[in-house]
């Protein structure tokens, strides 16, 4: 069996389909992983859920902070651009099968076998896999709550940036659900900056990647994608794979049932 990651689809799925194509994605056999954003922005978010549902127990998919739009805006908490490809999913018959099934993905996702971690965005300094595992799953629970609704409404905004133990709930929940799906760039502290989304060699910031900074999870090996602008990185314990095949560069795949991950690039139209 293979083992696949591949980067944020952003509703590109024919892009995503050449992919699978080439890499001879077997569902009956393999398992390939998503790292969320599988939705918004390109130009069928809506048959990209329907395709990616529909590869069942073959695939693997974490929560992005499009796929988080997207269940607010079904909830009535955001709204969506008149052209918005979301709209076709909101106004689809199957709607509240869709963001049932959303509603159900995880967070985070581990293979303690494959020892492989893979979330959308990131994971906090302070936190070890122990730590991570259990936000994730306060964050999932409320998701798949019948108070979800409540809970989507009050994860929005930028504060608090700082980890501590000592936070009340919904500042736990917030901060949590942005290190998730959101961060990019920390102080020197630790502390999420949402200000810069460039590539990291043209910061002038001061800021850091926070997989840069001095980490709990340092040895855990992670894949993660929503920064576009970073592209590609594969070192030891690290996998960066949203390569911007939103905006006209690539959707990548990385095998990762190996001692060394095998990466796979197509080339893909600009949509943005």
């Amino acid at each position: 069996m293979a083992v696949y990651v591949i980067g944020d689809i952003q509703g590109c799925l024919a892009s995503l389909q050449l992919l699978l194509e080439t890499i001879e994605f077997k569902a009956q056999q393999d398992q390939v992983w998503f790292v969320g954003d599988l939705v918004n922005r390109g130009p069928d978010s809506l048959g990209t859920l329907r395709f990616i549902h529909s590869l069942g127990d073959s695939a693997r998919c974490v929560l992005g902070n499009h796929d988080i739009h997207l269940i607010a805006c079904h909830a009535g908490i955001k709204s969506c651009k008149p052209e918005s490809s979301l709209n076709a999913v909101l106004k689809d018959a199957e709607a509240d099968q869709w963001i049932h099934w959303l509603r159900q993905q995880p967070l985070l996702h581990h293979d303690p076998q494959l020892d492989w971690l893979m979330v959308h965005a990131g994971l906090l300094a302070e936190w070890d896999l122990a730590t991570a595992k259990r936000c994730a799953h306060e964050l999932e629970a409320q998701l798949r709550s019948d108070n979800y609704v409540e809970f989507i409404a009050n994860i929005y905004g930028d504060k608090p940036t700082q980890w501590s133990e000592d936070l009340e709930r919904s500042e736990r929940w917030r901060l949590s659900m942005n290190a998730f799906t959101r961060m990019r760039m920390c102080d020197q502290y630790g502390a999420l900056d949402f200000s810069y989304k460039g590539a990291p060699a043209n910061n002038t910031t001061g800021l850091t990647p926070w997989f840069e900074l001095k980490r709990a999870s340092e040895k855990q090996r992670i894949a993660f994608g929503h920064w576009s602008t970073l592209g590609l990185v594969a070192r030891d314990n690290l996998l960066a794979i949203d390569t911007g095949c939103l905006w006209g560069n690539k959707l990548t795949a990385a095998r990762i049932d190996c001692d060394t991950p095998v990466i796979t690039s197509i080339d893909c139209p600009s949509y943005r």
